[in-house]
């Protein structure tokens, strides 16, 4: 593995390192802005797995959360408002219309992390969240570790611990493309996800509160079948949690992705109750991806193992409160083979 090299600086001067890492078939490059997963490669296989930019200046400016983990809470809590300890709380409350996304615009997924320890095919990082930051209760410290083991596994764990009643909800946020890296899009490459249920979600983006069956629904991946699904001539746009447990459990299969002509496969395993499902119809980057790459709608997808989003105002929903003295520990698992 090569040391940590320069690989920019924030606008408040901070410097940016990029780490390789390689193991079981495969490498990434990896950086301590948002932890994000910059590269990700399959031995075999030419094309890069994973989105992402060459330079680091488009990800301040560009990124839709490639690579990152994203947390204080991943996903929307509606008006980013929610009520704990009978307190109420508001996140980013300059920017209700947001809904809280990731945590705000100071979420996990735009911050510099310390890099705590690395080797050949691990590194792991910290991140101190004072109390208050975006709104959130109490102090939290968070652990990521990226890990690539046989065979072709990128395995993530996360950590975090609290000094009061908080919340936390981390997920990985990759943008995934099996076949081309992005040059083309996703909607051939077939998938399957062991969820019988999906929250259906208003215009923006927010569970209505109801858990429906995905049975008779365009939201039935319990076979595997092309992500492609029109209606009325038009693509359906999935950006919703699929409900994989009603809390966190042990690892288990949540997703099984083939690319549609490269013989690449992907599982997700994962110890989170929900993994939320998006096939990145909303990109249209100006800044090249790697490789030079432009990547437009539908260029790649996004599985994140995590809590089912606004779970704070929902009771009967798996919940996000971490108290002090818990350990909150997430294991999840990126398993790629190329037939």
């Amino acid at each position: 593995m090569s040391g940590g090299k320069v690989f920019g600086t924030t606008g408040d001067g901070h410097s940016v390192q990029r780490f390789e890492i390689a193991g079981g078939g495969l490498t990434a490059r990896i950086m301590n802005w948002g932890a994000v997963v910059q590269d990700l490669r399959l031995a075999g296989h030419d094309a890069p797995l994973v989105l992402g930019f060459e330079r680091f200046a488009n990800y301040p400016l560009s990124s839709p959360y490639f690579g990152a983990i994203v947390g204080r809470f991943a996903n929307r809590i509606r008006g980013g408002r929610f009520t704990l300890e009978g307190r109420r709380y508001s996140i980013d409350p300059e920017r209700p219309e947001t809904n809280g996304l990731h945590g705000g615009i100071n979420g996990f997924g735009h911050r510099v992390w310390d890099v705590l320890v690395h080797g050949p095919d691990f590194i792991t990082f910290g991140l101190h969240d004072p109390d208050g930051e975006m709104g959130f209760p109490g102090a939290l410290d968070v652990r990521c570790t990226y890990r690539l083991k046989i065979p072709g596994t990128l395995a993530i764990e996360l950590t975090a611990t609290c000094d009061e009643p908080t919340l936390c909800n981390l997920a990985h946020h990759s943008y995934f493309n099996l076949d081309d890296g992005g040059t083309g899009d996703v909607l051939d490459h077939r998938i399957m996800l062991n969820a019988a249920a999906y929250l259906p979600v208003d215009g923006s983006c927010v569970p209505t509160g109801v858990v429906k069956p995905v049975d008779d629904t365009p939201f039935d991946f319990r076979h595997a079948r092309p992500i492609r699904m029109e209606s009325e001539g038009e693509q359906l746009g999935y950006d919703n949690n699929f409900c994989l447990a009603a809390a966190r459990g042990p690892l288990r299969q949540a997703a099984w992705v083939q690319g549609a002509s490269s013989g690449v496969e992907m599982e997700v395993w994962t110890t989170e109750p929900g993994v939320q499902f998006y096939i990145g119809q909303h990109l249209n980057t100006e800044a090249r991806g790697l490789g030079g790459r432009r990547y437009k709608a539908y260029a790649g997808f996004c599985l994140e193992p995590q809590v089912w989003p606004d779970a704070p105002n929902h009771p009967y929903f798996p919940q996000a409160t971490l108290w002090p003295g818990e350990l909150y520990r997430q294991t999840t698992e990126y398993r790629f083979r190329l037939d």
